[in-house]
């Protein structure tokens, strides 16, 4: 009898055992407890779609940034919407969905503290005198912008360029009269593009973006201003860990090599 009732205690439990794995296996499949934002395959970054608020000067280069990135990690989509850093403020402010920022300047970053994470310095850049192709005027200096013969057009002041282009005339004391103030960097350079404008302060990197239509006279360092590109997550993203992965990643190699492959300098 007690080796008939040991062989049946035995058969009992490999039967209960074989029907306990299918049970575990399908309690760890539950497919709606996936959470927002999943690990991208092969990628450390967790894997969502992105909104990055961005200045309207590194509308060509984030482009590509933002492509290298997505190929960097699968599963994430980055969009970017570009604007003057006062209408990205102004769309933080007012509750616009997004996850990061970058702006073309800390004063504005500054502004949104209790909107962002720790902003970090991505990138420097300069500013330049924008003429049209052959530069037609014979621009050669800041001084030559007093001329009221010039078509000058300028960023708006409240325009981290605006307000930068102010800066060096002021000090080198030179009256310029605008002929519009336009509400970001990218306007200004259109301006001179069309003919509409003979020159216009803007960034080198926008500059650089027209080769065959705009030249760029140089603007000596100590009469120049250095724009500083801070970046942060937003405080609203419902992908923080998302968010964070792609600021940390502007500070990486591989995304300074793009930075600076457009004439970007080095935070």
């Amino acid at each position: 009898m007690s080796l008939l009732l040991t062989r049946r205690r035995t058969a009992a439990a490999v039967l209960t055992a074989a029907l306990l794995v299918p049970l575990a296996a399908c309690g760890n499949d539950d497919s709606s407890a996936k959470p927002s934002d999943s690990s991208a395959p092969g990628s450390g970054a967790p894997a969502a779609n992105l909104t990055v608020l961005a200045a309207a000067s590194l509308t060509d280069v984030f482009k590509e940034a933002g492509a290298a990135y997505e190929k960097e990690n699968p599963g994430t989509k980055v969009t970017f919407s570009f604007a003057g850093s006062q209408e990205l403020a102004a769309q933080v402010k007012q509750g616009a969905p997004a996850d990061a920022l970058v702006t073309a300047d800390t004063k504005t970053m500054d502004g949104l503290s209790g909107e962002t994470g720790t902003p970090t310095v991505i990138a420097r850049n300069r500013l330049v005198i924008a003429v049209g192709e052959g530069n037609p005027e014979k621009v050669s200096s800041l001084k030559d912008l007093a001329d009221t013969k010039l078509k000058v057009v300028l960023a708006a002041p409240e325009v981290p360029v605006g307000r930068y282009s102010k800066q060096i005339l002021d000090a080198q004391k030179i009256e310029v009269k605008p002929v519009s103030q336009e509400p970001n960097v990218r306007a200004v350079l259109s301006k001179v593009e069309l003919g509409e404008a003979d020159a216009g302060l803007v960034y080198k990197t926008d500059a650089e973006t027209a080769p065959d239509k705009v030249d760029a006279i140089d603007i000596p360092d100590a009469e120049n201003a250095v724009a500083s590109y801070p970046a942060a997550t937003l405080k609203a993203s419902k992908h923080s860990e998302a968010a964070a992965a792609f600021v940390a990643w502007l500070s990486t190699p591989a995304a300074q090599k793009i930075l600076q492959g457009a004439g970007f300098q080095q935070p």
